[in-house]
């Protein structure tokens, strides 16, 4: 039995490779197994976290899926090393990283899978396209709306939106 489709949210980066191509590959990929792909403007953004590795391209997109939230990772990470991504060291440069933020309103901890993405209330890089496609979006544990999540991020310097060529 399938799942109703439900509403996901996913952060997309890369900071290897040609970049826009990457996450166009990835968006294609996602776009073959989940409906109705909404995606924001690509940003260039400074790393975080390991700092000495090359800027990335970030971006975010709103699809539907009727696959568990189990079974969207195995999707995400089946893509990332399809594009090329070797499972390895945290916060290491990448040709692709797909992070789930939003799995409908749910709230996940499961050691292999923690949703709302822990992280995502502090990082500007994914807040900044959020905000461009889900500016009313409700965090489910904190109750902050995106656009609130983003006025309470310091640091936005570093993201910037990106003209490919």
């Amino acid at each position: 039995m399938r799942n109703e489709p439900v509403a996901v949210y996913l952060g997309l980066g890369s900071n290897l490779g040609d970049r826009q191509e990457n996450l166009d590959r990835a968006l294609g990929l996602l776009s073959q197994r989940l409906g109705s792909l909404q995606i924001s403007s690509v940003y260039d953004t400074e790393p975080t976290g390991n700092i000495n590795q090359p800027r990335f391209l970030n971006m975010v997109c709103q699809a539907y899926t009727g696959l568990a939230p189990m079974e969207l990772l195995t999707l995400v990470k089946g893509i990332e090393l399809k594009i090329g991504r070797a499972p390895g060291k945290p916060n290491a440069p990448r040709p692709i990283d797909i992070d789930i933020l939003f799995y409908d309103d749910r709230v996940i901890e499961a050691p292999e899978l923690v949703i709302p993405h822990p992280k995502l209330t502090e990082r500007a890089f994914v807040l900044v396209p959020l905000d461009e496609i889900a500016p009313d979006l409700v965090h489910p544990v904190n109750g902050k709306t995106v656009k609130e999540l983003l006025e309470r991020v310091k640091e936005k310097q570093g993201v910037f939106k990106w003209e490919s060529s």
